[in-house]
C-alpha cells in the first residue's frame, strides 16, 4: 500500500482551501475522504478526485440563449 494519507490540514494546504471548508464538505459526504475511526484523512486519490470535480471547461464562445433572437 503506497497511498499516503493526509490530515485535513495537510489536504487543505495541498488544495489551497480552508480546512473548515474541507471538513464541512467531508462531514456532509460531498467529497471523497476516509474516516479511520473518528479521524478524517484524505488519500492521494481523494485529493485528485476533489480537484477533478472542481475543474471547469474554459468558455470559448458565448452560447446563444434559448428563445433569444438576435437583431
Amino acid at each position: 500500500m503506497a497511498d499516503q494519507l493526509y490530515t485535513a490540514a495537510e489536504a487543505a494546504s495541498i488544495l489551497k482551501v480552508r480546512e473548515s471548508w474541507l471538513k464541512t464538505k467531508a462531514a456532509a459526504r460531498l467529497i471523497p475522504c476516509t474516516f479511520i475511526g473518528k479521524h478524517l484523512r484524505f488519500s492521494d486519490d481523494d485529493i485528485a478526485e476533489i480537484m477533478k470535480a472542481g475543474a471547469r471547461q474554459p468558455v470559448t464562445a458565448r452560447e446563444r440563449r434559448v428563445g433569444h433572437r438576435s437583431t
